[in-house]
């Protein structure tokens, strides 16, 4: 079949591969629906992510299909059944998942080839984080369903609530979900990010104001079409120097949640008399736990998600490579619906 092979630094190749034969446990999933993601432009400009992939291996993670094939133990699936299955399971065993913390889990495993004709979900997953779809729930719309879940949890870790200030740093598919997310808990959002189409994407969402700081830089942005701080910061870009400038928006007493996933090895500095003295409560969210990612298909399925609202193009997999160049230069797509089969 065809897929999507990464090797390293912006090399990613289609290539035919072999259908692996399932083992005890898994399914084989036709892919209907796949999507590009921040976090895989990430992998591809970085060559690698040291917690879910290590070239030479098929690429991306935002799926849904059908259910191909099962392996003979598997009694509670069927072909034909139509799923969404998340990126990753935790084991069950370790502290942290004992601990109602699954998506700290030491051995979560990670699951990547959504950019091919088929994938082979492992065992772990098929029992944890394989989820059946409603008939009336496209494929597109949930293929969202795992990068939604990783905004659930970051919500759910800032506790927003009805009536908030909210500001929502980066413009991008997962800053663009916690504005949908947001609004639809009640809050007052602000967006601060670049790109005409994704602060219109956002205006749509519900953001009632959106700072473009495509010419400026972002305190002086800020700073200058707001005098008031928020009651929450979402930083969902994943660069330090935003980081740094995020804790200068929350208000005496409010959060900061540092979601955008830095580079490996990279620092930030802090006004430590602003942090303690205005009592600021400074967390980060990392990835998704299975009841996220159930409780990030019920908003798909109940319509406060759409892919309509997030995908803006559509690619024939032959094209992927120079999809991804073109994105990591800059071409502010939203999402992409990947065709995996032409």
């Amino acid at each position: 079949m065809k897929a999507a092979v990464l090797y390293g630094k912006e090399d990613v190749r289609i290539e035919n591969v072999n259908a692996c034969p399932l083992t005890a446990g898994q399914v084989r999933i036709a892919i209907e629906a796949a999507l590009t993601c921040g976090t895989d432009l990430k992998v591809f400009k970085r060559g690698y992510h040291a917690k879910m992939i290590v070239p030479p291996a098929v690429f991306g993670h935002e799926l849904a299909g059908i259910i191909a094939e099962v392996a003979p133990d598997v009694t509670n699936w069927k072909t034909g059944d139509r799923v969404v299955v998340g990126n990753s399971a935790p084991c069950g065993d370790c502290f942290f998942c004992n601990n109602q913390q699954e998506n700290l889990c030491d051995d979560l495993l990670f699951l990547n080839g959504a950019y091919a004709e088929s994938i082979v979900v492992p065992s772990r997953l098929v029992q944890k984080n394989l989820l059946k779809l409603k008939t009336t729930t496209s494929f597109r719309d949930a293929a969202l369903t795992e990068p939604l879940a990783c905004v659930v949890q970051g919500i759910e870790d800032t506790k927003l609530r009805a009536g908030q200030t909210v500001l929502i740093i980066g413009s991008g598919p997962i800053g663009l979900m916690f504005v949908a997310l947001g609004k639809h808990l009640g809050c007052i959002v602000t967006v601060a990010g670049r790109g005409e189409t994704r602060l219109e994407t956002a205006k749509k969402l519900g953001a009632e104001h959106v700072i473009d700081v495509s010419n400026q830089d972002l305190v002086s942005a800020v700073n200058a079409a707001t005098s008031t701080k928020f009651d929450a910061v979402i930083e969902a870009v994943g660069k330090p120097e935003v980081w740094e400038a995020s804790v200068q928006f929350v208000r005496k007493g409010g959060t900061v949640n540092f979601f955008g996933g830095c580079p490996t090895g990279t620092k930030v500095s802090l006004d430590t008399g602003l942090v303690h003295y205005s009592n600021l409560i400074l967390l980060a969210s990392f990835h998704h736990s299975p009841r996220s990612i159930r409780r990030a298909l019920e908003f798909i399925e109940s319509g406060v998600i759409r892919a309509d609202d997030f995908v803006n193009g559509d690619c024939p997999l032959s094209d992927l490579p120079d999809l991804l160049r073109s994105m990591a230069a800059g071409n502010r797509a939203v999402k992409t619906l990947i065709r995996v089969r032409e």
